[in-house]
């Protein structure tokens, strides 16, 4: 067997790693692998290769990738340092920063990002920003446009016209076009759905679970629930044709994720997937290292229900999973954990750039403005600052490459308090991934 894959099974001192950095050795029932960290590649070694590994690591990583070549695993670098600027063909607009409701996690202060009073984005700002993002993508290549906010929908107007220029123009050049949308879908109806459908948006839709829950942790401005509000509009975005994802944000005091999942299975969402709550304005609503490890135990559950149903050849849309499985496949291997400041960047109600939707109007992660155009070179000293290569502890991990150092935004806010978590969910999903490659190999093709 030689699969592409993430990560392996490994038990973990908190805050710290030690051990081989450019192989892990893991078991299952199928055997010994081992995941060669640069490149994500994955396969089936002798029993005795751990003990090998583990005693070149001691030496260093030369040693390590000096076994490593000796068996014919070492190819040229797959990862590059520095990342040059990418051309940005993704944009996430803050339409509104402005939101209905008052979670007590919202990374965006409530929407407003620390603003004294809330902002829209207007008609002018929107143009501009779907003008300079179609003039830097080339005929034949793709861009992206999401609303965020705040809550997008309370923009309905300049979201719809947005969406209509960037198709138009993107239509006139050549250029295919996505869009996406995160709502809270409070106000969504029955007009924005067919809006949504017609030019095939991606939809998330924040929910945290049950109506108890979830009222208590997504309540109104006024301090009503909003669980029924949402469950009532959802029925035209669910009977059209987009497929509608659930985005729930695990907090301390979600202790029954998978009923959770399936509750909001049962809702109709298309898939699931959770977030854990690391930066939050409200410190009782962020999750502590003890409270990661419950998680984890949580996540595995859910993940082990996955597996059981996918290998019958039931479909089960718990996505954390899903692109777990997905990334493993194509042997996912990345310097950053994601486009922020690369391909993809955050426009504010103001029309300024950041690295993404969550960093509006902090100064760490500004990229320019509108008005002078994207600065180039504050990207190429984000890219090179929160190169995985350069964060420690992570040039030591072997999971860097598939991890890419964690959520800027989450790191730069809190510190690496999820580290454990992570490699924890990666080990279950790698030795996930090689039962089903072995019990389902068709589930890949």
């Amino acid at each position: 067997m030689s699969v592409i894959s993430i990560l392996p099974v490994a038990t973990f001192q908190r805050r710290t790693f030690s051990g081989p950095t450019e192989a892990r050795c893991f078991d299952t029932e199928h055997g010994t692998h081992a995941l060669l960290v640069d490149g994500s590649r994955v396969y089936d070694v002798p029993a005795d290769f751990e003990s090998r590994l583990n005693e070149a690591a001691q030496r260093g990583p030369a040693a390590e990738r000096g076994l490593l070549a000796s068996l014919g695993l070492l190819g040229d670098p797959a990862i590059d340092a520095p990342l040059a600027p990418p051309v940005v063909n993704a944009l996430a607009l803050a339409v509104s920063e402005h939101c209905n409701l008052a979670c007590g996690y919202c990374y965006a202060d409530g929407g407003s990002f620390g603003a004294n009073a809330p902002k829209h984005m207007n008609w002018d700002v929107a143009r501009r920003a779907v003008d300079d993002l179609l003039a830097r993508v080339p005929a034949g290549g793709s861009a992206s446009l999401a609303f965020l906010g705040g809550e997008p929908l309370l923009n309905r107007d300049v979201l719809r016209r947005a969406t209509l220029h960037a198709a138009t123009l993107a239509a006139e050049r050549g250029v295919s076009m996505r869009f996406s949308i995160t709502t809270n879908a409070t106000v969504l109806n029955a007009d924005d759905a067919a809006f949504l459908a017609q030019h095939a948006f991606n939809v998330t839709v924040s929910i945290d679970g049950e109506r108890e829950l979830h009222d208590a942790l997504r309540p109104t401005r006024g301090g009503g629930g909003s669980y029924e509000r949402i469950v009532a509009r959802l029925g035209p975005l669910l009977g059209s044709d987009l497929r509608v994802s659930a985005r729930l944000t695990v907090t301390p005091r979600h202790t029954a994720l998978r009923a959770t999942l399936e509750h909001l299975m049962a809702l109709g969402f298309h898939s699931v997937g959770f977030s854990p709550s690391l930066s939050s304005r409200d410190p009782a609503l962020q999750l502590s290292a003890g409270e990661l490890d419950a998680l984890l135990t949580q996540m595995i559950e859910c993940a082990n229900e996955f597996e059981r149903r996918i290998v019958k050849g039931d479909p089960y849309p718990f996505s954390n999973m899903l692109a777990a499985l997905q990334e493993l496949h194509r042997g996912t291997h990345r310097p950053l954990p994601c486009g922020a400041g690369a391909g993809y960047l955050g426009v504010s109600a103001d029309g300024a750039y950041s690295a993404c939707h969550r960093f509006v109007g902090d100064p760490r992660a500004a990229m320019g403005d509108l008005d002078h155009g994207i600065d180039d070179a504050a990207r190429e000293r984000w890219l090179a600052s929160r190169h995985v290569d350069t964060q420690e502890p992570c040039r030591s991990c072997w999971a860097r490459y598939l991890c890419g150092g964690g959520c800027h935004h989450e790191v730069l806010n809190r510190g690496r308090v999820a580290c454990d978590f992570i490699r924890g969910w990666l080990a279950h999903a790698l030795a996930a991934y090689v039962r089903i490659a072995e019990q389902r190999p068709d589930y890949f093709r």
